[in-house]
């Protein structure tokens, strides 16, 4: 085989076979992928030599940062002596009964199970088979409607797609009967005038509402990002959270919160539901479970779900080749050692996270900018082409992408959700890396706005 040492071979090869994720599959065949070649620390290097300041960390994931040692060790350690092994013929394996228990202690209050898949969008296609069979064995099977969010985001399977709240999604057949949506708590584009108390109050009437229209006796569950992601970075107001889980309560319908995005520290707390006081029945981990080193996810099921399923259930018809893979278990408890040890939460609770919302502030006087939000180490600097109103650009998401590739060339990955530009940094990120991201973000705006000549 001859050695292969340009990026246009790689490319061309890639093209021929590969069909890659949330791709237009012509425009990339035509322009050639990036080709990933090495990572190390928060710097992803391309097959040209460029290095790119992950901003990203990955896929919201890279919690820990590149080039852990502790993992690769982990996981090999594991490989030696149990490299794979399943779950299904009742057995298991020492790492997945000591992640269990320590997941168990982590997550709020009365989530003391916990199934295993192997992404984000498995373990929400699972939680709704795991909620509409809780509902069949209460003698409630019309309990099957699972309200979410617009711009919601819980994968991309049929059924977890339908259930997020993105239209382009839906379009592609994932709009399968069973599931509604509700306005999420977009402050930018739906408080206008109200106060943050006032708003909070309104845009959970907005589920009070839906479950009023199609009736709580046919409702099995709202699922809700406490910081929508993919969304957009959406942060509720505060007290939005809180009475949404009540209403809940009121109607008898579960409440699944989806912190896949928000789990392990990026909010400066283990979960964003310890913030927000929440104490759902079911929780999505995913992404920093492992820092993304290996394909790993769990489904956190309260006691009350857990306990009819064990007492009255049977078997549960479900599960993947791969749930509870001792390599990913175990690298998983090498990953939760690290933010620990390292003290990651809290660094970026009382340090980087504040520091960040800093240091971005200044952006919301550039003309382009219509708002800048962050929580943690999650960050939107909103593109708009007036502050007043806002008025937003139309079609929106072309000024996205042309700011999102402005940066990439500058050295730095950042996404483009719509026209609001995304950071969600390694909780490793400190302050010298945050100060590089925000001037290569400013030169982006800047360079973007040169483009539109504002």
């Amino acid at each position: 085989m001859t050695a292969i040492t340009h990026t246009r071979d790689w490319q061309q090869i890639d093209a021929r076979h590969h069909l890659a994720p949330f791709t237009d599959y012509a425009a990339l065949r035509k322009n050639g992928a990036r080709v990933i070649t090495q990572a190390d620390g928060h710097y992803i290097t391309d097959s040209d030599g460029h290095r790119i300041l992950d901003a990203m960390a990955g896929l919201w994931c890279v919690n820990v940062g590149y080039g852990r040692q502790q993992l690769v060790d982990a996981a090999s350690q594991q490989m030696a002596v149990l490299p794979y092994y399943n779950n299904f013929f009742k057995t298991t394996n020492q790492p997945i009964a000591v992640l269990s228990e320590r997941l168990a202690a982590l997550t709020p209050e009365g989530l003391n199970n916990v199934f295993y898949a192997n992404s984000g969008s498995e373990a929400n296609d699972t939680i709704i088979r795991m909620v509409r069979h809780f509902w069949t064995l209460q003698g409630q099977p019309e309990k099957r409607v699972i309200i979410g969010r617009e711009y919601g985001y819980h994968g991309s399977t049929i059924l977890s797609a339908s259930m997020g709240g993105m239209v382009g999604m839906h379009q592609q057949a994932a709009d399968v009967p069973g599931f509604a949506h509700v306005r999420p708590p977009y402050g930018f584009l739906y408080q206008g005038n109200l106060s943050e108390a006032d708003f909070a109050t309104t845009a959970a009437s907005w589920l009070e509402d839906k479950i009023t229209e199609i009736g709580a006796d046919n409702v099995a569950a709202f699922v809700a990002e406490p910081i929508q992601g993919a969304g957009g970075v959406i942060i509720p107001p505060a007290g939005y959270l809180t009475k949404v889980e009540a209403i809940c309560r009121a109607h008898d319908i579960l409440f699944i919160v989806d912190e896949v995005i928000t789990g392990f520290g990026r909010t400066g707390h283990w979960f964003a539901s310890d913030y927000y006081g929440l104490n759902p029945d079911m929780m999505t981990l995913a992404k920093g479970l492992t820092s993304g080193y290996v394909p790993m996810s769990a489904v956190m099921v309260g006691d009350r779900v857990a306990d009819k399923l064990i007492a009255d259930g049977g078997e549960f018809y479900h599960g993947f080749t791969y749930s509870g893979h001792p390599v990913a278990a175990a690298v998983a408890l090498a990953n939760l050692q690290i933010i620990e040890d390292e003290k990651l939460i809290e660094r970026v609770r009382d340090d980087t996270g504040p520091y960040l919302a800093t240091a971005l502030a200044p952006l919301v006087d550039h003309p382009l900018v219509g708002e800048v939000r962050s929580f943690g180490m999650l960050a939107a600097i909103e593109l708009v082409k007036d502050k007043a109103g806002p008025v937003l650009f139309d079609p929106v998401g072309d000024v996205g992408v042309i700011c999102r590739d402005h940066a990439i060339a500058g050295g730095m990955m950042m996404r483009a959700v719509r026209d609001g530009m995304i950071m969600s940094p390694p909780l490793t990120f400190g302050r010298a890396d945050i100060d590089e991201a925000v001037r290569i973000a400013t030169m982006a705006i800047d360079k973007t706005a040169a483009d539109l000549r504002i």
